[in-house]
């Protein structure tokens, strides 16, 4: 990841400095989005001024600033190198995590970290060391939960390891569930058949399964029993061997619901479990059956628990904010978590 960086102006405050892209590559040739808004925003990520002019790129600012900007642009040619294939804005938003996090995970540690999919699609890097450390887990442990706030990636990447694990021939079927009952209604008072019913709810888990696998073959994966997307109520009585099942939006089970899907897996068989506690839809007298599990299971070994937070969020870097600010107003009392490091 080596650069040719020349000092073109200096004084007490600022300093220029000339970025050459190795290989004589090009910036354009490197990311794939609208050159002018990356500029803009590494702009104010860095506190720098960036002029573009093809493999030269002039870094105004503060000498710590330039550094920091420096080492992104080597970050950058070095992704484009190990993708082989420029970079979109997901890859400069991961790319940036790892600089703003005191503690973010190094490229090259996110990279041995990815999720291969095949079938021409990107491999799936994490973004933070929280999902590096969950990630670590779905390969380790038969049981996994995922408990955090929206937009952490806890459903993205429990799919993507899922359809790795299939395409890669671990499992036979993959199975996904979510409790049919969002927002205070059940689905008995919606009109149309059971399949009209229950299709809203589990809409996000097709969003996703279609963007690591062609819908028409998803479609036909359905189609044929290998790919099984249902309501929780639909696994009761069912024994699933060889399978890679997922359970989302498990803040709206019961305990014994939860009981009742822990108790589906079968022999060769995983289960992700994931859910935000501080979006539960259950009655004010419901025992949440996400909370229950996390509190009881944590003496198990077998199990393994991956506790996201805010600094964790991947989508909307405005996403976060809004968590935050909902957080700070709601003072209502909830079952808390306790993580490990808690107890």
């Amino acid at each position: 990841m080596n650069n040719d960086s020349i000092i073109v102006q200096s004084d007490l405050d600022t300093k220029q400095e000339r970025y050459y892209f190795s290989c004589g590559m090009a910036l354009n040739a490197l990311y794939t989005g609208d050159e002018v808004r990356l500029l803009k925003m590494l702009e104010a990520s860095f506190d720098v001024k960036l002029t573009c002019r093809e493999n030269q790129l002039t870094i105004t600012g503060s000498a710590s600033s330039i550094k920091k900007a420096t080492r992104f642009f080597d970050a950058l040619s070095h992704l484009g190198k190990l993708r082989n294939e420029p970079a979109e804005k997901r890859d400069i938003e991961l790319l940036l995590k790892t600089f703003t996090l005191p503690d973010g995970p190094q490229l090259d540690e996110l990279w041995k970290g990815r999720i291969k999919l095949g079938n021409g699609k990107k491999d799936i890097l994490p973004r933070s060391r929280s999902q590096l450390t969950y990630l670590n887990l779905m390969r380790n442990k038969d049981v996994v939960f995922g408990v955090g706030p929206a937009g952490t990636g806890k459903t993205y990447l429990a799919m993507a390891m899922a359809v790795s694990n299939f395409l890669s021939g671990n499992v036979s079927k993959i199975v996904l569930t979510r409790p049919a009952r969002e927002s205070g209604e059940r689905i008995g008072y919606l009109p149309g058949s059971m399949e009209d019913k229950v299709s809203p709810y589990l809409r996000p888990l097709y969003d996703a399964l279609y963007e690591m696998i062609p819908a028409k073959d998803a479609q036909d994966l359905i189609q044929r029993g290998m790919i099984e997307i249902a309501p929780l109520g639909f696994m009761r009585g069912r024994t699933l061997n060889n399978a890679f099942i997922i359970l989302d939006e498990a803040q709206n089970t019961t305990v014994d619901q939860m009981l009742m899907f822990l108790t589906r897996m079968g022999f060769g068989s995983r289960c992700l479990i994931t859910g935000d506690p501080s979006q539960s839809d259950l009655q004010r007298n419901e025992p949440s059956g996400l909370l229950h599990a996390v509190n009881h299971l944590q003496k198990l070994p077998e199990i393994g628990f991956s506790f996201f937070t805010t600094k964790d969020v991947v989508r909307n870097s405005l996403l976060e904010k809004i968590i935050l600010a909902y957080t700070e107003k709601d003072n209502s009392p909830k079952e808390n978590i306790a993580s490990p490091q808690e107890k």
